[in-house]
């Protein structure tokens, strides 16, 4: 009987070790240092290889994204000091880029650098199909926004950080016009969690009775497929004004 109870207790030990770590390894907090912010842009790190880590931008090509519903990249898309950016171009049919692969569980950590007026968004669980115009139809954004030069009053919920007409951002971290911002966005099963600058301005459950009053009592209401899929593309928004992207990199969980 000693014996096997010593057996059960290192048994259990072990699996709240095992737990302990997977809980630490997906806090969002704990991710977000993960990434060597005094590095050289658009690169990994050892230790950010060791993590995990992958870049989904070199700072040279925007390889291994795509015109949403198209073959290329649009031509309003390029490379402007080792950052992706967009020329002041949008309209009736969708501008904005995705990644090439769908993504599940993963973090993705980003910077952005706006300029006056520059309206964006980081959109996820984008589902590509013809029969959707935009990215946002389908997909959850983090929005990205100089909302204090914007010449029309926003509601909290359009600002920059917020979950976009869903969730207003809880703080508001911003940095001055001009600067680069630090984003990330955790998304672990349907917990999803968005940081700016070190600190967590949303975080919700998708499919939670607040998600579902949200998502049927706005703007959304109008859009039967936005927030249905829990697999799907990573998209950067071209909405007519100039947004700097750099240091992409993800991360997917297990």
């Amino acid at each position: 009987m000693k014996k096997q109870t010593a057996s059960l207790l290192i048994v259990f030990a072990l699996m709240l070790t095992v737990s302990c770590k997977t809980s630490q390894t997906k806090d969002p907090l704990k991710l977000y240092s993960e990434i060597d912010r005094t590095a050289a842009p658009n690169i990994l790190t050892d230790s950010e290889k060791g993590k995990g880590w992958q870049l989904l931008f070199d700072g040279t090509n925007i390889s291994g994204w795509h015109g949403f519903n198209m073959k290329g990249v649009p031509e309003y898309w390029v490379v402007e000091d080792q950052a992706i950016t967009m020329l002041t171009e949008g309209g009736q049919e969708s501008q904005d880029i995705i990644t090439d692969k769908v993504y599940r569980n993963f973090v993705f950590s980003a910077e952005f650098k706006l300029t006056k007026a520059a309206n964006s968004g980081i959109i996820f669980q984008v589902a590509e199909d013809p029969k959707y115009k935009f990215p946002y139809e389908t997909g959850p954004e983090f929005q990205v926004i100089d909302h204090g030069n914007w010449p029309d009053k926003l509601e909290d919920w359009q600002i920059c950080g917020a979950n976009y007409a869903m969730y207003s951002p809880k703080v508001k971290p911003y940095k001055a016009l001009g600067e680069w911002n630090q984003v990330m966005l955790v998304v672990n099963e349907n917990h999803v969690t968005q940081i700016l600058n070190g600190e967590v301005v949303v975080t919700y459950e998708k499919y939670s009775d607040e998600w579902k009053k949200l998502r049927a009592s706005g703007k959304w209401a109008d859009f039967p497929d936005y927030g249905k899929y829990d697999e799907g593309h990573i998209s950067l928004q071209n909405h007519g004004t100039k947004v700097f992207y750099r240091n992409l990199k993800i991360k997917e969980l297990k």
